[in-house]
């Protein structure tokens, strides 16, 4: 009886550890202390556009890490999302490429990432993508995480 208790929570421990591992370290904390852009910042284009579009969905202004970050792309004129063309960059001097960081998360419908980590502070990100006739849709997003 004592062995199975002790196999328990040997096994309870170490689904514990896993559970922290899963997290995703999104910018580090060596990158968040980059300087920021110099220069002007690319906004989002206005008008009439048939280029794919990126929206963010945050629970708010202000969110807490870990965090649950998504994003959902949609095409216009029956193309398709391309997953293979989505790009993500945190702007900083120098900017960081993060795709690697999201491609496991990439669908042609969005980026589902349950548990994003990122250290206290303000984040400037573009997300670049590709529909299936080759158009391009861009948004930069500023992502704002509280300790």
């Amino acid at each position: 009886m004592r062995v199975s208790r002790i196999g328990l929570i040997i096994l309870a421990m170490g689904l514990l550890t896993v559970g922290r591992v899963s997290a995703t370290k999104l910018i580090t904390d060596e990158e968040a202390k980059l300087p920021p852009p110099k220069g002007a910042v690319a906004a989002e284009r206005r008008g009439i556009l048939r280029g794919p579009k990126v929206d963010v969905i945050l629970p708010g202004d202000t969110v807490h890490s870990p965090l649950h970050l998504q994003l959902k792309f949609e095409a216009f004129g029956g193309a398709k999302i391309d997953p293979d063309s989505v790009k993500m960059t945190f702007l900083r001097t120098p900017n960081v490429d993060l795709t690697p960081r999201i491609k496991p998360f990439v669908q042609a419908a969005g980026i589902d990432m349950p548990d994003t980590e990122l250290p206290p502070g303000e984040y400037t990100i573009r997300v670049d993508i590709k529909d299936s006739d080759g158009r391009t849709g861009t948004t930069s997003f500023v992502l704002k995480v509280s300790p």
